[in-house]
């Protein structure tokens, strides 16, 4: 069973990464919240048919939900935000860095002190984003970066809810649950804050169904299923690979490159999300 969650895992990260070819096509006509509550809700009402109907949700399952679309909704909103400043290959990889303060919410949240190589990888962590970010000009971190480092603290904050809670309950209901959350919220958010009227172009509708469909639908879902059979930071080992894939379809569709001492800090960040989850093979630690 093992094996096939991280078969499922690396299928996701394929997927999502794929998805931000989505994602930029919504933030070229400067969509966000409508293109994410579209997203999440198609995701969403896809999966309610499969929910066993005879399920009776409990009252903490409600809870943890509501708690995940919480977070979901925050790291999905940054993230896409985020794209109307920066490119899809910065966007992937300093996402990525949520599996490097995955430790450190596990921490604080749990009081599980984390290793001296997640301390290491936090400072590799840091020296990439600058590399990518600036190009090694200057010390100011740009905007669309900026929020997709924020947004990565909602990212490994959402891994952690799933592998503490998600995996007591019923993965289908809950999945379902914390989409169609996410959706409600970014919808309202959407009519206040965005132009309905504008979002129903094709290129935008096309997108949203596959984001929708596969993204949420399929990826998050299998994310919720995995996490049964796979701690929260391996988990987030393998869907760090979303970051590579992003890059790669950037450069295959949309022809995005970056500066050789850009792709510099891609390596350092990569380096770092590896290096955070073999600190098993030191036997040096805080605990």
């Amino acid at each position: 069973m093992r094996f096939k969650a991280n078969a499922a895992l690396f299928l996701v990260a394929l997927i999502w990464g794929a998805s931000f070819i989505t994602q930029d096509i919504a933030a070229q006509y400067h969509f966000a919240y409508l293109f994410n509550s579209a997203s999440f809700l198609l995701g969403g009402l896809v999966l309610l048919p499969f929910a066993p109907r005879k399920h009776k949700i409990p009252r903490e399952q409600w809870k943890w939900m509501f708690v995940a679309g919480i977070v979901l909704f925050f790291a999905s909103t940054l993230q896409q935000v985020g794209i109307f400043y920066t490119q899809i290959a910065n966007a992937g990889f300093l996402t990525s860095l949520y599996i490097v303060f995955i430790p450190f919410i596990l921490w604080l949240s749990f009081r599980e002190r984390p290793h001296w190589v997640d301390a290491l990888s936090v400072g590799m962590a840091i020296i990439g984003a600058y590399l990518l970010s600036t190009a090694g000009i200057g010390f100011q971190i740009q905007l669309g970066d900026g929020l997709e480092i924020l947004g990565a603290v909602f990212w490994g904050m959402h891994v952690v809810i799933l592998g503490k809670f998600a995996t007591k309950y019923e993965p289908i209901s809950f999945a379902s649950g914390q989409f169609l959350i996410t959706g409600v919220i970014t919808l309202f958010l959407g009519l206040v804050l965005e132009e309905p009227a504008q979002f129903l172009v094709p290129p935008i509708i096309l997108a949203a169904i596959y984001r929708g469909l596969l993204a949420v639908g399929i990826g998050y879902t299998l994310q919720v299923w995995s996490q049964n059979y796979i701690p929260s930071t391996s988990a987030g080992l393998i869907l760090s690979l979303e970051s590579v894939f992003a890059a790669l379809f950037a450069w295959i569709i949309l022809g995005q490159n970056l500066l050789p001492i850009q792709i510099a800090g891609c390596v350092v960040i990569l380096l770092a999300v590896l290096f955070s989850q073999f600190k098993k093979h030191f036997t040096t630690s805080y605990k």
